[in-house]
């Protein structure tokens, strides 16, 4: 079968081998799968930084000085769901600031640009940093 193509990449383990419940690579060559690698990694590097976000600021650690001129301080405002919906959710204008930041890290920065030393899918120094890996 198709999948038999990708099962030596790295995740692919016994019992199961390459897993693709949902068939999203029936009948896919090697770049539809390093796109969705690269996606998967991604989407993985958010997630766990949402996480951390969540842990840290439901343990009380907040940046320090105040978020707006009006003089809020950023830990006036709640966790979770209801900093985004609620009486005392963030404006709707610094809203738009996170979410047009985010939209530029994805736009600008998060890339994975081709000969500039990257080492494996979904590597984002894009030589500028080496840790030395």
């Amino acid at each position: 079968t198709a999948l038999n193509a990708f099962e030596s990449e790295l995740g692919a383990q016994p019992p199961l081998g390459f897993f693709d419940p949902l068939g999203m690579l029936d009948d896919a060559d090697q770049d539809r799968f390093d796109r969705l690698r690269y996606v998967e990694i991604k989407h993985g590097r958010i997630a766990q930084l949402a996480f951390l976000g969540q842990i840290v600021t439901r343990a009380g650690i907040h940046l320090d000085g105040n978020i707006d001129y009006a003089g809020h301080s950023f830990d006036s405002y709640p966790n979770g769901l209801a900093a985004i919906n609620g009486p005392d959710a963030i404006p709707g204008a610094g809203f738009g600031q996170i979410f047009a930041f985010i939209g530029a890290l994805e736009l600008g920065v998060m890339k994975d640009i081709e000969g500039t030393g990257n080492e494996f899918v979904g590597d984002f120094r894009n030589g500028t940093i080496d840790f030395g890996w």
